[in-house]
């Protein structure tokens, strides 16, 4: 049984804009002397996914059937 979430909006597309090291640092590659790198890419997509979120929700609740 493969259930598939339904998430609003969820195909379009966002823009985040990142440096070559934060985006490099998100593949995997480990910077030892700054790990600052990192953490400032991922705040960077939490912010665009918290902001998405906040657009979504001003359109008023989400169906339980869109979701399930």
């Amino acid at each position: 049984m493969s259930q598939q979430t339904r998430i609003p909006h969820g195909d379009e597309k966002v823009t985040v804009e990142l440096t070559v090291k934060e985006l490099m640092a998100l593949s995997g590659i480990r910077f030892h002397n700054n790990h600052n790198i990192e953490i400032s890419a991922r705040k960077k997509l939490n912010e665009v996914i918290e902001n998405t979120c906040r657009d979504i929700q001003s359109e008023g609740p989400i169906d339980y059937q869109l979701l399930v």
